[in-house]
């Protein structure tokens, strides 16, 4: 793709005013110079290990950890007969204050045998820095950045109330452990139950700390850890003091990270097991009491507090969303690369108010329109007017995005495949039948030149070799290939992007399906973000 724009994590995102924070300053652009290389995606984890490391990782695989899964195994069936007795009962009774003794008793034994669970994972030591609130001072606690289900560390330690599936509660042994913590539950086939999750919360939060705090994961989903993505308003909706929590894991080989692209679960607890010694660092920021303006508005007391954590972190922040993250991870044959900047135009996209679903109806219209116009390159203002939307800078982000050799031009063709790609992310042959349609010629043909740029646009890369994909191909070495003939290579050979395009920049093990601590209950929302955009290789 003849992109350039800034990588997947690069600073935006909060506004200013609320909760008395200090006024965020938009970031300077960038001087001309050499281009830095891409950042990596935010939902993309990739491991190398060293001989040694291997070596190593071996020699724990037969010694250490078969003792350590036993254990940690152990400590989990131990702990089910407690929460099961003591979760019996009514889930929506409130718990009696003060506690009766033997409430207290199944918490400091569950805590107790919860902590040996992680010793005998590796964890060794929890750096815990600040003081958590007391419910009556915070009834939410918000934690990021959410990377593994290592992140029921905190929960097993404070024993707070989570927003999980209700499917969750039906899993063996976790599941009884879980209903312990009295969790708001949120249930994928009803369809109101998103309304009633948030309506839960407000009323545990303004119980006055009858109810146990509740922590959310505000992202809704796993990350790398390298920035911090949008969060969602469900935690912040009703309005009250919300106290950050921060996770970190500073070790040398990260082995904690599992997210959308990269080693799938029992991989990751495989290798984590292995290391010697795992870090974790839970820090409680002071809590954030909002202003009026945040209370009526969510998003920005969700935006202010994803800064400030941010801060805290050292990381910067992006406008990417859960659903970036299943366009990224969606099945076809042209699977998106981790350094993707397609994810910045499906952002801009939305940000326009464009609905990709109501777009995908448009697609044939916009590929014969361009058609007709060939290979006329459009200025900013004929864009818009293409668009049928006023020039803002949302949209000067967007047309920098096409906007190769910074002449004030794009092609019209690069903006339609890449919006085929954002509104059917999965049906990969349909996007280039759709391309093949406004690039070839009057004999239904192309050449190399045009098939490395629908599959650059395609895959939202900078840089893309398709010669050998296009020798492949093209068997009777005519220069140039039909649709037809493209068709029947991608039927005869269904991977022929792993194999001819990326063989070594693809690494996708698993895709996990959002764990129960990752649950999506917020109501949907988008918001205009104008970001200065930083360069990418070209």
């Amino acid at each position: 793709m003849r992109l350039k724009g800034r990588g997947c994590c690069a600073p935006g995102g909060g506004n200013g005013g609320g909760g008395g924070g200090e006024e965020e300053k938009q970031p300077q652009q960038q001087p001309p110079g050499p281009a830095p290389p891409p950042v990596r995606s935010p939902f993309a984890h990739h491991l190398r290990f060293s001989a040694l490391q291997k070596a190593k990782i071996a020699f724990m695989t037969l010694t250490l950890f078969p003792i350590r899964l036993f254990f940690a195994a152990f400590m989990m069936l131990l702990a089910w007969p407690f929460a099961f007795i003591a979760s019996m009962g009514p889930a929506d009774r409130e718990i009696e204050k003060p506690l009766s003794w033997w409430r207290k008793f199944v918490d400091v034994m569950l805590k107790a045998i919860m902590r040996t669970m992680w010793l005998a994972g590796g964890f060794h030591w929890i750096n815990v820095k600040g003081r958590q609130a007391l419910p009556t001072e915070a009834a939410i606690l918000t934690l990021a950045p959410h990377s593994s289900y290592f992140d029921a560390i905190p929960v097993t330690m404070t024993m707070a109330s989570i927003v999980m599936k209700a499917e969750s509660k039906d899993i063996p042994v976790w599941g009884t452990l879980i209903k312990y913590i009295r969790p708001v539950f949120v249930s994928r086939s009803d369809q109101d139950s998103r309304r009633k999750t948030v309506e839960e919360i407000r009323r545990r939060a303004q119980s006055n700390g009858k109810w146990p705090q509740i922590m959310i994961f505000p992202e809704g989903t796993c990350t790398n850890r390298s920035c911090l993505i949008t969060f969602k308003p469900g935690a912040f909706i009703p309005g009250v003091p919300v106290q950050p929590v921060i996770l970190r894991y500073p070790n040398k080989l990260d082995t904690i990270t599992w997210t959308w692209q990269g080693p799938g679960a029992l991989k990751i607890l495989w290798l984590t097991l292995c290391q010697f010694h795992n870090f974790v660092e839970i820090e409680f920021l002071p809590v954030y009491i909002p202003s009026e303006e945040e209370k009526r508005n969510p998003s920005l007391y969700a935006n202010n507090v994803r800064r400030i954590m941010a801060q805290a972190l050292g990381v910067p922040v992006t406008d990417y969303t859960f659903e970036d993250c299943q366009l990224a991870l969606a099945e076809g044959q042209l699977r998106l690369p981790s350094d993707t900047c397609l994810l910045e135009f499906a952002k801009l996209v939305r940000s326009l108010g464009l609905k990709p679903e109501k777009l995908e109806r448009e697609l044939d219209a916009y590929s014969g329109n361009t058609k007709r116009m060939k290979d006329k390159r459009v200025s900013l203002k004929e864009f818009a007017e293409y668009l049928e939307v006023p020039v803002s800078n949302t949209l000067e982000n967007m047309f920098a995005l096409f906007d190769e050799k910074e002449g004030g031009l794009i092609d019209l063709r690069e903006y339609v495949i890449a919006l085929s790609v954002v509104c059917r992310p999965s049906k990969t042959l349909q996007t280039i039948q759709l391309a093949f349609k406004m690039y070839q010629s009057e004999t239904g043909a192309l050449t190399e030149e045009d098939l490395a740029c629908i599959l650059k646009t395609a895959m939202g890369v900078s840089d893309l070799n398709v010669s050998n994909l296009f020798r492949a191909i093209d068997v009777d070495k005519r220069g140039e290939i039909t649709y037809e003939d493209f068709h029947k290579f991608a039927e005869m050979y269904p991977n022929f992007a792993e194999e001819y395009l990326y063989p070594d920049q693809m690494e996708t093990d698993s895709c996990p399906a959002p764990n129960g601590f990752c649950t999506d209950f917020s109501p949907e929302t988008t918001e205009d973000r104008r970001n200065h955009l930083q360069k990418k290789l070209n």
